[in-house]
């Protein structure tokens, strides 16, 4: 009977103890206000900014707010959902506002930020109607993501201009706000975006791994990634699913051009402006391939292609994998899910030094806002200094979130001059805007190439994976033979020039099949050469015994 009673004390504690030890919730009730929000945040920022702003706003209102988040997955995948959702409401303003008739012309002008001056005039009259529009889909907010999907977003005019600029300009400058820092843009001159929080990415590591795997020194560069003694225990995210991996992809593609950029110009001497362009150009499409190999042979030494960025750092934590690549704060939080579990220095995190760059995690008001005003009441809590707090003092500071770290870097310069500030931080040592090796982003280079390094490493890494790790195994087996070695890296078919020619013209083409044919022609491609890749390795290891 003692025994039986253990038993269901036990399992009434394991039911009842989640409840009982659950943050507090407000009494229930209907809000005043409700902010529509979709965001690809996690839990616990949604948790800390909405508990903080809710208490903002009804110190300076008297009014009480209540969050409907729409959580649908990452960046790209809401910029589809509102790709979506705002054709419907505008072919519905169309049609039935304006009476007029939808068209394929009518489609594709609305919402085109770079409509040409010979698209049909339906087009252009229809880009005007929708602009002039309040025309929504029932969010308020865009809140989270990489500054890139901003970009797009604006520049279809899905977002609008806020006017937090105009409300606030002093922060707005160059020592608070940045238009820009390190060649990334950190808010719209327009207004249509801002950004509210830095994030960069870097290498997650468990010294457990490495310990198995008899690696003594956790990884600090992208290249340590391509280390053979890492085959099969690499994690990545998709770049195709995930805009915020695909920038880390990026940034790895800019360094290998920076230091290609860099050795040219010290090395030589021009004799005009035109050669010393030439030359410049020259360096950067070697430093495109440079990148793609360093890629390609991490991607060959990975376990996985994740569509969910948020599994890199968790399978690094629990082992399954030894080291990943991930965006800077799910590093950082799994650091403090690991200590809370008492494994202090199990798991680390580092941002390799000269090799990414801290962009902007932004918020952007979208058009047709049902909830305008508190929508910017918003933008302006998460920039004021009590919403910048948030985002890396401890839990149970002054001005801190009350339950989670949120281990991430505030944007305002002016918050790690805040004299005693360290003391309070999770993260002292980071100084995002201090003196230090920095990748300087150049946007002319690979920005208007993102698509299609995406699409590169997809047909390169994520569709060949078998063969991909078959040539690699095959070559570490044999040795690294030259001959086998330059037969896996050769990215002819991917350089610069067809990256931004026949590549990128497929991507942007109005006819899908266009893009599909070439996955499959360059799928294929490499599948081969991967396969002459085994042959050539296995040849020379025999020829050597």
């Amino acid at each position: 009977m003692v025994k039986q009673a253990i038993i269901i004390f036990v399992l009434l504690a394991t039911l009842v103890l989640p409840f009982a030890l659950r943050p507090r919730q407000a009494a229930s009730g209907k809000a005043d206000e409700t902010l529509v929000v979709i965001t690809p945040h996690n839990e616990a920022i949604r948790q800390e900014f909405e508990r903080a702003f809710k208490r903002w706003y009804h110190e300076r209102t008297g009014r009480t707010v209540a969050f409907d988040w729409r959580l649908i997955g990452g960046t790209s995948e809401i910029a589809r959902y509102l790709e979506g959702e705002y054709t419907a409401a505008f072919q519905n303003h169309w049609v039935n506002t304006l009476g007029r008739r939808w068209s394929n012309d009518v489609l594709n002008g609305f919402a085109n930020g770079a409509l040409s001056k010979d698209a049909p005039a339906v087009a252009h009259e229809a880009r005007a109607a929708f602009l002039a529009s309040n025309v929504g889909c029932g969010i308020d907010l865009f809140y989270g993501g990489g500054s890139y999907d901003f970009i797009g977003q604006a520049r279809a005019g899905r977002l609008v201009d806020s006017g937090i600029l105009e409300k606030h300009p002093e922060w707005f400058t160059d020592d608070v706000i940045p238009q820009s820092f390190a060649g990334e843009a950190y808010w719209d001159k327009d207004g249509r975006w801002v950004g509210i929080v830095l994030s960069s990415f870097g290498i997650i590591s468990n010294r457990d791994s490495l310990k198995r795997l008899g690696v003594t020194t956790p990884p600090r560069t992208w290249e340590d990634l391509a280390d053979p003694r890492y085959v099969s225990e690499v994690a990545l995210a998709d770049p195709t699913k995930s805009g915020s991996i695909a920038k880390a992809f990026e940034n790895v593609i800019q360094q290998q051009m920076q230091k290609k950029v860099l050795a040219r110009m010290s090395t030589s001497r021009f004799d005009s402006e035109d050669t010393r362009k030439a030359a410049e150009q020259q360096a950067v499409a070697e430093g495109w391939l440079e990148g793609l190999r360093l890629l390609q042979k991490i991607g060959a030494n990975a376990r996985y292609f994740t569509d969910s960025a948020q599994k890199v750092p968790i399978d690094v934590a629990a082992g399954d994998c030894a080291v990943g690549m991930g965006i800077d704060f799910y590093g950082r939080q799994q650091q403090e899910a690991v200590r809370r579990r008492g494994a202090d220095d199990r798991l680390t995190y580092v941002s390799p030094e000269g090799g990414a760059v801290a962009s902007v995690d932004p918020v952007g008001l979208l058009r047709g806002a049902p909830n305008k005003e508190l929508a910017v009441a918003f933008i302006e809590f998460s920039l004021s200094m009590e919403g910048q707090k948030l985002w890396n003092l401890k839990p149970g500071t002054p001005g801190g979130p009350e339950y989670f770290a949120l281990r991430r870097l505030p944007v305002r310069k002016d918050f790690y001059e805040i004299e005693g500030i360290d003391a309070l931080r999770s993260d002292p040592e980071e100084k995002p805007y201090a003196p230090q090796e920095r990748l300087i982003y150049h946007p002319e280079r690979t920005g208007w190439l993102f698509r299609e390094l995406a699409f590169v490493i997809r047909v390169m890494c994520l569709d060949t994976q078998p063969e991909l790790k078959r040539a690699w195994r095959a070559l570490i087996d044999a040795g690294m033979p030259a001959e086998a070695l330059a037969e896996f890296q050769d990215l002819s078919a991917v350089d610069y020039a067809a990256a931004g020619g026949r590549i990128r013209s497929a991507l942007r083409s109005k006819n899908k099949v266009d893009e599909i044919r070439l996955a499959n022609e360059l799928s294929n491609r490499f599948r081969a050469q991967y396969l002459r890749t085994v042959a050539l390795a296995e040849a020379a290891r025999h020829d050597g015994q």
